[in-house]
């Protein structure tokens, strides 16, 4: 579709909203159509680092609220949009490979879940960011409130869901819901730092990302599945061709590209 639009551009895959003209408010149709968006990068080896990113001068105003009479009419109406919501954020958050938002303008509402669902965010210096459902007599979903309180902790994501307040972006980064604030260059910043990590080793990368997302979700003992991501990592190509370019004091050539699965919480 038209309105969210991926492209390949080794070794980056681009997620853009693309409604410039409606500040990328998020559709019912664009969150639906992330989780076919999951399986196109995945399908993809040489798309390593994934960007999402807005068209024109804003991330996104949030949900379409043109929309809300039509998926809030009823209960039967709510339950499937949320589900969309629902399916489509946790879509983004299961990708296998690192994921960063490039924030600029309006970070609202929905467009701040979608920004949390990333792994990264870097965010311009002079963004407006808010975090809305008060303002509406919403409720923000599971998947979404959970990746507040990880980034914030509860307290701080209580006010920002209580107040719908305007974060400065220095606040921003000093409680965590962003990790760079840049003050010039913002796309060109990024994508220095994701061709950085395409140069890195992608077991690593993948296997640090399912490792911290277990924990962060809970995990609190080591499992079968949680040591096998070091095991499977040091008997890998990876560590092998690591450890030959260090004795050889070279840049290392990594070679992975294999899928990575989420570790089970039992």
């Amino acid at each position: 579709m038209t309105d969210i639009s991926l492209s390949f551009e080794p070794p980056l895959a681009r997620i853009v909203l693309n409604r410039p003209e409606r500040r990328n408010a998020i559709s019912r149709a664009m969150w639906r159509a992330l989780p076919a968006i999951k399986t196109a990068i995945e399908a993809q080896p040489e798309a390593l680092v994934v960007l999402v990113e807005g068209a024109g001068g804003h991330f996104s105003a949030g949900a379409d609220i043109s929309e809300f009479d039509e998926v809030y009419k009823d209960a039967a109406a709510a339950r499937d949009y949320g589900d969309s919501i629902q399916d489509g954020l946790r879509a983004l958050m299961e990708i296998d490979r690192p994921t960063i938002a490039v924030l600029r303008g309006n970070v609202v509402g929905g467009g701040i879940a979608l920004a949390i669902a990333c792994d990264l965010r870097f965010c311009a210096a002079d963004a407006y960011l808010a975090i809305t459902p008060a303002r509406l007599g919403l409720v923000y979903g599971h998947a979404e409130t959970r990746r507040l309180v990880e980034l914030v902790g509860s307290a701080r994501a209580k006010d920002l869901l209580f107040t719908g307040r305007r974060i400065e972006t220095d606040e921003a980064l000093a409680i965590g819901l962003i990790d760079r604030r840049i003050e010039t260059a913002l796309l060109d910043t990024v994508l220095g730092y994701a061709r950085g990590l395409a140069g890195l080793s992608q077991a690593s990368i993948r296997g640090g990302k399912r490792a911290v997302d277990a924990i962060a979700a809970g995990l609190i003992v080591e499992t079968p599945a949680f040591r096998a991501l070091a095991e499977q990592a040091a008997l890998g190509p990876d560590f092998a061709e690591g450890r030959a370019a260090f004795a050889e004091k070279r840049p290392a050539c990594f070679a992975f590209r294999g899928a990575t699965q989420a570790v089970p919480q039992a």
